[in-house]
């Protein structure tokens, strides 16, 4: 990104063609599904490098942080992976009505899940502050901030929603692309500025 202050169309080009590359990269290095959680966590903390510092990392540290990344990501994947199973079941068969619930129900699930998304970008975020190390750290600083910061949860989750609605709208090709554009409104949102409480005193 660049950090001057005057920015021009060919700025904004490279940026979009930056997270469009960092998508595709990271979309690639998930293919093997046990290692998607350490290409998250890489991707995520060199945007993490690239919103604070103004450049990206060197690919040798990239890969260095991917592979160190991977034994450690392998129970989150699978814990992913079941939860994600589980969620898809229950509104598969509440959409059918093979389960009694009704609308009420899958809306209410649909809620449960958009909800659920949004505290996972709150943890990739996290994760990504540190190097795309500290899955339980960064699961834990996420719960903490979506308690004490609701409204930066509920961005995020919106975040997810539309990511999510666009996923099943564009082409297969550009679902990689379009992570790198979710995975920066992630870091976005989480690192808007809270907005300062003013305490009135009481005479």
């Amino acid at each position: 990104m660049s950090t001057g202050q005057r920015r021009d169309w060919r700025d904004v080009l490279r940026d979009g063609s930056d997270l469009a590359l960092l998508g595709i990269v990271a979309t690639l290095a998930a293919v093997p599904l046990v290692t998607a959680p350490a290409a998250v966590a890489t991707a995520s903390a060199a945007l993490h490098d690239w919103l604070t510092d103004g450049s990206w990392p060197t690919a040798r540290r990239t890969l260095r942080r991917f592979v160190r990344a991977v034994p450690a990501g392998i129970p989150v994947a699978l814990l992913t992976l079941a939860a994600a199973g589980l969620l898809a079941l229950d509104l598969a068969a509440l959409a059918r009505g093979a389960v009694p619930g009704g609308p009420p129900a899958l809306l209410l699930t649909v809620v449960v899940t958009v909800a659920l998304a949004g505290y996972a970008g709150l943890v990739v975020v996290a994760v990504g502050r540190t190097g795309g190390r500290g899955w339980r750290a960064a699961a834990r600083t996420a719960a903490a901030e979506s308690l004490a910061r609701p409204a930066r949860w509920a961005g995020v989750s919106g975040v997810c929603a539309v990511a999510a609605l666009l996923a099943l709208l564009v082409t297969p090709v550009a679902v990689p692309i379009l992570a790198g554009y979710v995975l920066a409104a992630c870091h976005a949102v989480a690192r808007r500025p809270v907005r300062a409480e003013v305490t009135l005193e009481q005479p």
